[in-house]
């Protein structure tokens, strides 16, 4: 393990750890990075027996140092609890996994959803605030603003960062959902840099499976952790030889990992009987069509995308089943039923647009479609493989 990816799995939980100590986010935030600031100088040699406990215990000293400097009577009083509290306080509650626990402590209810998602995306989940806009595709000061605006709220509200008994995690797992479904989004397709970030699908996939046995009745849980299995079952097919970005039709199948399409078809079949659908169990339904022989059979397909469209009636549903709407009916209707959707600044968008044009013969348009995708295109894989694609259709 290398500094960096204990900075991704230690940041949060240390920042959660000063936070309850100190009850000021931002002095929190301000002490770990501090000590990872540290870490850098003293880990050249390699890493101390317990990171965390480590970064904890020097951003506490550098917290106390700071507090010492400053003469107000809460500072003081901070400082006093900071001396006569354990480096590791003990946690009681119904959540035992440290990184999900703190994931549905960050999750709370006094918090706008967006503010929930992202500030806990950022402290716990380690992504950038660049990476949690293209998740919600919105500016990124936007999404800045809102963890800002949670801060202080939290701060000023006095919101205390307590761990939530059994009562309290029904009205917080939505939020505790779309966390770990946009870590592993994250993961999956990378906003930058390489296409893959394993790291952070890995984790996703761990955390669903600790929620699931928290909340083995739930079926939403369970359609995530389903969703999540078999979207990384094909993740080793999804970079060819060369690093380059292979779609779905394309991919070797045989490089699936088939236990883990096993273990999500049972899952999506446990949610089935259940007959409860909600969107992450569609979504799950839909890989397990995708991963169920040796070709996609899109006509189930689209009518799982209409099923999900009427649960989440947003834009990128409507993206999405366009593509089932070309294999079934045609690369024309598909094209139409894209032709309102509004999501700026989106790749994907103008990508799949050109694809349909492309298919039409339309080779002009679909060169300026590919031209407007790779503008847009943040991730480099991705990129590649548009400016490909464009090139095998330029006139001439």
């Amino acid at each position: 393990m290398d500094l960096d990816s204990v900075y991704r799995a230690e940041y949060g939980r240390c920042v959660a750890t000063l936070t309850r100590l100190l009850g000021d986010i931002g002095l929190a935030e301000e002490a770990v990075q501090d000590a990872f600031a540290v870490a850098v100088q003293k880990w050249g040699e390699g890493l101390p027996p317990n990171p965390g406990a480590w970064i904890v215990t020097t951003a506490r000293n550098r917290a106390i140092d700071r507090l010492r400097r400053e003469s107000t009577r809460e500072a003081r009083h901070a400082q006093a609890l900071l001396l006569h509290q354990p480096d590791e306080p003990k946690e009681v509650g119904p959540v035992r996994d440290d990184q999900l626990r703190m994931i549905f402590t960050c999750c709370h209810p006094a918090l706008s959803p967006l503010a929930q998602t992202a500030l806990t995306l950022r402290l716990l989940g380690g992504l950038e605030v660049a990476e949690i806009a293209r998740a919600y595709l919105v500016p990124e000061p936007t999404v800045a603003q809102r963890i800002v605006r949670a801060k202080k709220k939290i701060r000023d509200a006095g919101i205390p960062y307590r761990v939530p008994n059994a009562a309290e995690l029904p009205e917080r797992l939505t939020s505790v959902l779309t966390v770990l479904y946009l870590v592993f989004n994250e993961g999956y397709t990378s906003t930058s840099g390489e296409l893959l970030r394993t790291d952070l699908c890995l984790e996703a996939v761990r955390l669903a499976r600790a929620l699931a046995e928290l909340m083995p009745e739930e079926p939403e849980v369970i359609g995530l952790l389903a969703l999540l299995l078999l979207t990384e079952a094909r993740r080793p097919a999804r970079v060819g030889p060369s690093g380059e970005l292979v779609v779905l039709a394309e991919q070797d199948r045989s490089l699936w990992n088939r236990e883990l399409i096993d273990e999500g078809h049972e899952l999506v079949r446990w949610c089935l009987r259940r007959a409860q659908p909600g969107p992450y169990q569609l979504q799950a339904a839909i890989n397990a069509v995708h991963t169920d022989g040796p070709a996609t059979d899109w006509a189930q397909v689209l009518a799982l995308y209409d099923q999900l469209l009427q649960h989440t009636p947003t834009p990128i549903v409507a993206l999405n089943r366009a593509v089932a709407v070309a294999e079934v009916h045609g690369p024309a209707q598909a094209l139409a039923s894209i032709d309102d959707l509004d999501l700026p600044g989106y790749h994907l968008l103008p990508a799949t647009r050109a694809d349909l044009l492309t298919r039409l013969g339309r080779t002009a348009d679909a060169v300026a479609a590919y031209d407007e995708a790779i503008t847009l295109a943040t991730n480099d894989t991705e990129r590649t493989f548009l400016e490909t694609r464009r090139a095998r259709v330029t006139p001439g």
